[in-house]
């Protein structure tokens, strides 16, 4: 395979699973009318909840959300990179923020706990506090799976702040790396595009960062801007200020060519 075509959506999800899903659905065909051959999901792509309220729809990898995916990827035979969801954790009272990539025969090729929780205090003006990890628990594993067009890093939003782990996927041959988010609209003004740019130039990588946007409750929004930026730190495909699907066909051999003519990743020294 020389070239992967990659649709990224973005959502307003709310707290309504059932109204979540059937837009999941919609736009999902509306990339396999586009010819897509891999989808990717947002953070929290199944259900928002308003900040500082309990995780009451944590479900198994086995439940119905990842069903729900996975049923999606075998009926179009695509694959799908379901964003997150709140993955229950056994005798805890927490929960993974759990992301996954589904296979094209609806099995699951890879699995990854978020390891970086959003902890912080934006003020009033940007957005309030975050404390994930008064409900979330952070996994410990850096996963890349194995496709058919090259290793796939995955990670969740916040992650997106911590460049070791990325350098570490691409240690371990990742030509993709996935960034799922729902980014407060005061950090994502500033930081959202830089990052994802910077991700995928120092490790000539294609970056798939499908996203929230949009109120998702009273005192909850996600600023949003999808998009797939291409190892020259090319922005490919972006989403506007609105809920929608982006397409980008993604070049293995530029890949390739990009990593021979500047081949700083085989120039590290630390």
């Amino acid at each position: 395979m020389t070239s992967v075509r990659i649709g990224i959506v973005q959502l307003t999800s709310t707290a309504d699973v059932e109204e979540n899903l059937a837009s999941v659905r919609s736009w999902v065909e509306a990339a396999v009318g586009e010819g897509a051959d891999w989808i990717a999901l947002p953070e929290n792509f199944a259900c928002m909840r308003r900040e500082g309220e309990t995780v009451e729809f944590a479900q198994d990898l086995d439940g119905p959300i990842v069903r729900f995916v996975t049923d999606l990827a075998r009926a179009h035979g695509i694959w799908i990179l379901g964003g997150s969801f709140a993955e229950r954790i056994p005798d805890d009272d927490r929960v993974y923020n759990t992301s996954f990539l589904a296979r094209p025969d609806g099995e699951l090729a890879a699995v990854y706990r978020k390891i970086h929780l959003f902890d912080v205090d934006l003020g009033p003006e940007g957005g309030g506090q975050f404390c994930e990890s008064s409900t979330f628990r952070p996994g410990d594993e850096v996963v890349v799976a194995e496709t058919p067009f090259g290793g796939v890093g995955l990670s969740v939003c916040y992650d997106l702040r911590f460049p070791e782990l990325y350098r570490s996927q691409s240690s371990e041959s990742a030509h993709f790396l996935c960034v799922p988010s729902a980014f407060a609209p005061a950090t994502g003004r500033d930081h959202w595009e830089v990052l994802l740019r910077a991700r995928a130039i120092e490790n000539q990588a294609f970056v798939i960062a499908p996203a929230q946007w949009g109120p998702h409750s009273p005192n909850r929004s996600s600023y949003g801007r999808a998009m797939i930026v291409d190892p020259w730190g090319i922005v490919r495909a972006q989403v506007g200020d609105e809920t929608g699907l982006g397409i980008a066909d993604c070049d293995l051999e530029r890949l390739a060519a990009i990593r021979r003519s500047v081949p700083a990743l085989e120039h590290r020294r630390l």
